[in-house]
């Protein structure tokens, strides 16, 4: 919660209207400050792409469990304990050579909030939305993907019913390398599509 700031402290416009309504909210009564901050704790510690990261690291490490992935995602997703909310039901898609995968919803911004955290504010925005379906190459560019020539690039549409996680090609050069050190590698991006997974020289102190 809000507490005193050394003077000279900048906050930006945004934060100190987001301190004047919590303040505001709490004074009449409407939220209580101790389930505010357990909330924020959540989704800063407990709920992210960090989650999604473990769950690609295992599928990369452990051919049953990556078999067990692409049978049942929601099921194999919650042996880590990551269920609820917005993770009902889940599909895993693989990337492999040749073909790429990318996610986006068309109509709202469904998101698997479980393995993923809060969706960016990209992923809702309309022209996110439109162009992931019809220019998918040309979204990637101006993400900084370069794809194979000849690969294909398939575009799936979460709905409230259906959640996606990608699971990125896993990087050459990381034999031998720990399920926490592979984590490393895996962004929130890979695991939408709009990225791949880093370079394992580019992770410093990986290993």
């Amino acid at each position: 919660m809000s507490g005193n700031h050394p003077h000279g402290s900048a906050l930006s416009e945004t934060d100190l209207r987001v301190r004047a309504l919590e303040t505001l909210l709490v004074d009449k009564g409407y939220v209580d400050p101790a389930a505010l901050d357990a909330l924020i704790d959540t989704y800063e510690h407990r709920i992210g792409p960090h989650n999604g990261a473990r769950v690609v690291a295992r599928a990369w490490s452990d051919p049953e469990f990556r078999e067990r992935l692409r049978a049942d995602a929601t099921a194999a997703i919650g042996e880590f304990g990551y269920s609820g909310r917005q993770g009902e039901h889940m599909t895993a898609l693989f990337d492999a050579p040749g073909v790429h995968h990318m996610v986006v919803c068309t109509l709202c911004s469904c998101y698997p909030w479980p393995v993923l955290g809060l969706p960016p504010s990209w992923y809702k925005s309309a022209p996110y939305r439109s162009r992931a379906v019809i220019d998918p190459k040309g979204v990637l560019a101006d993400f900084g993907v370069t794809l194979p020539e000849g690969c294909e690039v398939r575009v799936y549409d979460s709905t409230a019913e259906l959640r996606y996680l990608v699971v990125p090609m896993r990087p050459a050069g990381t034999e031998g390398w720990t399920e926490a050190q592979l984590a490393t590698l895996v962004t929130r991006d890979a695991m939408i599509g709009t990225g791949l997974a880093l370079d394992p020289a580019s992770v410093e102190g990986a290993r």
